[in-house]
């Protein structure tokens, strides 16, 4: 091998080393995305801010920063399956945001946390009900996808029934947010009902989307579209629900913080992380790290709202996101398989 050949190779090499740490690293920043987006949205809405104009904003907001990649990215292509758009947006986005955000209301950040990761299972267990998957028992992938499936039911099971003791590890930050807590054990059920409500509609909206992409493969323009039509609707449900305006007022506080946090980083930035680690990596890459935000938000909701952490609770979580980890790998080794 002559000096320019080894040249050669050290150039293919450093793209592939950095890749290592760099999509990792890309799908960390997204869970603290998503943690940070928990944390905030509980504390504002505990204080009164309104869940319908806090979805309004956040979708007015994602579609505006995800419109220069739009134009950028799939220039031209933004016209087109405005009906199924309309659709896409009040099944995968309305609907079940709305619906997260009063459940969080009702519960706590690192319980609310927790059903965002179960959505691929609820996913799975659909496809299968619908034979949009079949599952074969005799291969250990089948197998540990049952397993999966198992644990992860089990573990929201065990943390929805059984508390057992709280676990005092540390004092929180904001005492005055812990004291509300008392308040909102008495909607705990409630809370509970909309977020399945919510983790169901996720499932749903992917199982249509595979139909959205086939008629309208542009993601960008898909993606804004469905922020700025779910926003209207939303907002649309607000004003019908509450006139007030003082509800729909944003000043220099919190709530403006959290709008602004929630289009920015946890709509517009988690997205394109998202869609750069499907292409480098696949569609099985991002979903891996989906139980990290349950990591951090417990600990953070601990630390600094003073949300409790129970046996039950740790136990639950443990399983949840064991369950998870055994699903996903052997879907990818099943996606592998069939390739």
């Amino acid at each position: 091998m002559d000096i320019a050949d080894a040249g050669a190779m050290m150039e293919r090499k450093a793209p592939e080393a950095a890749l290592r740490w760099k999509a990792p690293a890309a799908m960390v920043l997204v869970q603290l995305f998503q943690m940070g987006l928990v944390l905030l949205s509980k504390v504002v809405i505990g204080h009164g801010m309104f869940v319908f104009a806090l979805v309004a904003y956040r979708s007015a907001l994602g579609a505006a920063f995800l419109l220069p990649l739009a134009l950028i990215c799939e220039r031209g292509k933004g016209r087109g399956a405005s009906r199924w758009i309309i659709f896409h947006a009040f099944i995968g986005y309305a609907v079940p945001i709305n619906l997260y955000y009063n459940g969080l209301r009702d519960t706590t950040s690192s319980y609310a946390i927790i059903f965002l990761n179960i959505i691929p299972l609820i996913t799975f267990i659909l496809s299968l009900m619908l034979r949009m998957e079949r599952l074969q028992f005799a291969t250990m992938a089948g197998s540990l996808k049952i397993a999966g499936v198992l644990a992860s039911v089990g573990g929201t099971m065990l943390i929805t029934f059984y508390k057992g003791k709280a676990l005092h590890l540390w004092n929180s930050i904001l005492q005055h947010h812990k004291d509300e807590q008392t308040e909102v054990a008495s909607n705990h059920l409630r809370g509970r009902i909309l977020l399945v409500a919510s983790s169901f509609a996720y499932a749903c909206w992917y199982l249509i989307q595979s139909r959205v992409h086939k008629v309208y493969p542009y993601k960008y323009w898909s993606s804004m579209a469905t922020c700025l039509v779910g926003g209207s609707m939303t907002a649309l449900a607000g004003i019908v629900l509450r006139r007030d305006r003082d509800a729909w007022k944003l000043g220099w506080d919190l709530n403006l913080l959290t709008v602004v946090y929630s289009g920015l980083l946890a709509t517009a930035g988690k997205y394109s992380l998202n869609s750069w680690a499907v292409a480098k990596r696949g569609p099985a890459y991002p979903p891996m790290f989906s139980p990290l935000s349950v990591v951090f938000t417990v600990v953070l909701g601990s630390i600094l709202l003073g949300d409790s952490i129970t046996v039950g609770s740790l136990l639950g979580t443990t399983m949840v996101i064991a369950g998870l980890y055994v699903f996903l790998w052997a879907k990818s080794k099943d996606v592998v398989g069939n390739q």
